[in-house]
């Protein structure tokens, strides 16, 4: 039972992070909000996130996962709250504020605790990133409906509403036995060790990319859309088969991810995750958009498994939250550079000109990762590995 609440935790909390990538993007827009405004709006917020990311990692360490997981549950819950009133840049930047550190938070506090669950560590991460993106579909797909039955205002509500709820599941899980943790050692210690080694950077890396789909869902994915002409219902189900690629890796290839320099993963991820992106653009049709979205489903979440099981496998467990909060933060700073790339090509050239130079970029960042495997995993380099 307890172990059941933490995934159905994790199925509300992300059905609410769902339903943001279709209506604050949107309520932005309705506000009239440019495209650098709307960027910004998404971009800004994540120096705080960075910051969280690091303090939410520490702290998973020193108080456990499930106390931080928790906390996030009541940030989600009231970012929400806030953007039913708010109206015009500021306003609408307290609320997102909330919701982005309610991701800063929740990302390392319940990858730490999958990572100590009984049985095979790939298999239980590939589970929970299955469930969380499972989650996100149906959020993604009812956000479009919601709004469009009931308008900004219940859409709100009801994301407020699964973030209590997340809560309430929450309190029933439990977290696996750890041992005391150390208060005369610095909270920020596991940082000081974990960063001595390259590998880390490397996972950063992959972690960046791996986040590169997910920045574009909740920003700029559904105004592409709406340029082409796809309604709200539409627009919410076709973002939702980035999830539906993300469940079908999560749970079918687990278990075939592995870490190490010989592992092809990271390369043909971030390849898979470069095409979908950087092609999007290129016709306006609901069929190849359709599958360009579930590609890029399929490779953000195999290098979302790669980097989890690398920085799980090179740490402790007195040092996982930390190690998987440096994960999070290549995802901060997805988060912060993507929307504001693609609010500025938006702006001075056009929507799909930013997809064309996301992709470049990807293929040439993943190269660059190929290139790199060696390096990072080399053991003279990595003093204390695991």
């Amino acid at each position: 039972m307890p172990l059941l609440a933490f995934f159905l935790a994790s199925f509300a909390w992300n059905y609410g992070l769902g339903m943001t990538y279709v209506v604050v993007p949107l309520y932005a827009h309705s506000q009239g909000l440019s495209g650098v405004e709307i960027g910004t709006l998404f971009s800004l917020p994540v120096f705080a996130q960075v910051v969280f990311n690091l303090l939410g990692g520490a702290w998973t360490d020193r108080v456990g996962g499930r106390r931080i997981m928790l906390a996030s549950c009541w940030l989600l819950a009231g970012g929400a709250l806030e953007l039913v009133f708010a109206h015009g840049f500021w306003m609408l930047f307290a609320g997102q504020l909330l919701l982005v550190l309610a991701r800063a938070t929740y990302w390392p506090a319940t990858w730490a605790l999958a990572s100590e669950l009984p049985g095979v560590r790939s298999v239980q991460l590939g589970r929970l990133n299955s469930t969380t993106n499972f989650g996100q579909i149906v959020g993604t797909a009812s956000a479009g409906f919601i709004l469009a039955a009931a308008g900004f205002t219940p859409s709100f509500l009801t994301l407020a509403a699964m973030g209590l709820a997340a809560y309430a599941l929450g309190l029933a899980s439990r977290e696996p036995a750890r041992k005391g943790a150390d208060r005369e050692r610095s909270v920020f210690a596991g940082y000081r060790e974990l960063l001595r080694l390259r590998i880390m950077f490397y996972a950063m890396m992959c972690a960046y990319l791996s986040a590169l789909p997910f920045s574009l869902a909740m920003s700029f994915y559904p105004l592409l859309l709406k340029d082409y002409g796809f309604g709200e219902q539409s627009s919410g189900l076709i973002i939702a088969l980035r999830a539906v690629g993300a469940i079908g890796a999560g749970l079918l290839l687990a278990r075939f991810v592995k870490s190490g320099p010989a592992s092809l993963a990271p390369v043909i991820a971030g390849l898979s995750v470069a095409l979908s992106v950087g092609l999007l653009p290129l016709i306006n049709h609901a069929a190849p958009i359709s599958v360009m979205m579930l590609v890029s489903g399929v490779g953000s979440s195999v290098m979302t498994l790669y980097f989890q099981i690398t920085m799980s496998e090179i740490s402790t467990q007195a040092q996982r939250g930390s190690a998987l909060a440096l994960g999070g933060f290549g995802w901060g700073l997805s988060h912060l550079s993507t929307p504001l790339a693609m609010g500025w090509f938006a702006d001075r050239f056009s929507m799909a000109s930013g997809f064309y130079v996301l992709g470049a970029f990807a293929v040439v960042w993943t190269m660059v990762i190929a290139v790199l495997r060696p390096w990072a995993f080399s053991r003279t380099a990595n003093p204390g590995q695991r």
